[in-house]
């Protein structure tokens, strides 16, 4: 079960809804990371609290530890871990890409035309990825959008190799496709929610690769698209041309998810070249070093001027953190690197994160996006 609805757009920016199994998400939206089934401090009750409608789960880690057929064996994530509304996971090769340290010519992994080899970051043991593999193990996690299996390039690389990886991911998503159709006819049969699959583009910096790719995937009718290869290092310049290249190449009826984008103005400006969906696990992974976003920029609560500070993280946010918590008494718990302190500056950012969605996709529904995103950069400085 898996649809979506685009209800209005204003330039590229978009708003819609995606109705799942497990619930329907308004978008744009913001996704918090739970990689190993759990958003690292926060609580479900937390998620339920801030807003948030979806979450991902990491299918490397969760097929490392504790094993998708565990898993599987609690009938999927959503009862492993007891949140009932929709999950995403991801394809699990930006975390061989990342952690296995690959490059071209000098890869701690091993490519070929039926998958890829690699070990595990926790112990060294060796595994084998292919993309009916990777669909069995998202099947097993069972979450309501799943990721074909793709090779995202280094940003890096060179075009012939970009070419190699992209036309290996076409070929790798045909093969996703047929062994995603038959998971959902097993799942049918077993009583379980099929799954919507979305392909993924790929050609890294190169615009003409970028568009052969959205044109693949975009004629094997997809229940939704993804874009990889970004946010892995490359410029912003870089990032802003591959996406205002594939804004005018990618379907109207599609919801397009970009991966690993996290910050506040990452997101305005994504929102603005036409992007529904975003995750990131930077909210937390900043949060717990005493990073906080904030309507004027970024705040390092560790600083000594913050030391007698009553006043909370952001006057203009609603979150639990900052109507209840001053900037002194955080900065107290984060440099004494109390648990506490690093929850509630990742609660804060991630709530930060899923109101700003929310208060984007308002600002779309009543024609005034443009004027939305100039007045978010001015409070910040910034005049575009």
């Amino acid at each position: 079960m898996f649809r979506f609805n685009l209800e209005k757009y204003d330039g590229y920016a978009r708003a819609g809804e995606i109705e799942t199994a497990h619930g329907k998400i308004q978008t744009p939206v913001f996704i918090p990371v739970g990689t190993k089934a759990t958003i690292k401090g926060i609580s479900k009750e937390d998620l339920d609290d801030m807003g948030a409608e979806i979450i991902l789960n990491n299918t490397y880690h969760l097929f490392l530890r504790p094993g998708d057929e565990v898993v599987r064996d609690f009938w999927g994530a959503h009862n492993f871990q007891n949140y009932q509304k929709p999950i995403l996971t991801d394809s699990g090769w930006f975390q061989v890409f990342s952690l296995g340290n690959m490059r071209e010519g000098n890869s701690l992994v091993k490519i070929t035309e039926d998958g890829v080899h690699f070990r595990a970051h926790t112990d060294g043991s060796k595994h084998y990825f292919t993309p009916e593999r990777v669909m069995d193990i998202q099947s097993n996690i069972g979450a309501d959008i799943i990721m074909a299996f793709d090779e995202c390039a280094a940003w890096e690389s060179t075009k012939e190799y970009a070419r190699q990886a992209m036309e290996r991911t076409h070929r790798w998503a045909v093969r996703s496709k047929e062994q995603w159709i038959k998971n959902n006819i097993a799942r049918e049969k077993n009583g379980q929610h099929t799954q919507a699959l979305f392909w993924i583009v790929q050609g890294v910096v190169y615009d003409d690769l970028r568009r052969e790719s959205a044109k693949f995937i975009r004629e094997l009718d997809t229940p939704g698209i993804s874009i990889g290869g970004l946010s892995v290092g490359e410029s912003k310049e870089d990032m802003y041309r591959t996406l205002d290249v594939l804004k005018d190449e990618l379907p109207l009826e599609k919801p397009r998810y970009l991966m690993w984008v996290g910050t506040p103005e990452d997101l305005i400006e994504w929102i603005y070249r036409g992007i529904d969906m975003f995750d990131c696990v930077l909210p937390t992974r900043v949060g717990r070093h005493g990073l906080a976003f904030g309507t004027e920029g970024n705040i390092k609560i560790k600083n000594e001027i913050h030391k007698l500070s009553q006043l909370p993280l952001d006057s203009e946010c609603q979150c639990k953190v900052c109507r209840n918590y001053t900037r002194g008494y955080l900065r107290h718990l984060l440099t004494e690197n109390e648990m506490l302190g690093m929850s509630l500056l990742s609660y804060h950012n991630l709530h930060f994160l899923i109101h700003l969605a929310k208060n984007a996709r308002s600002a779309v529904l009543e024609w005034r996006y443009n004027e939305f995103r100039k007045e978010f950069w001015a409070k910040k400085g910034v005049k575009i």
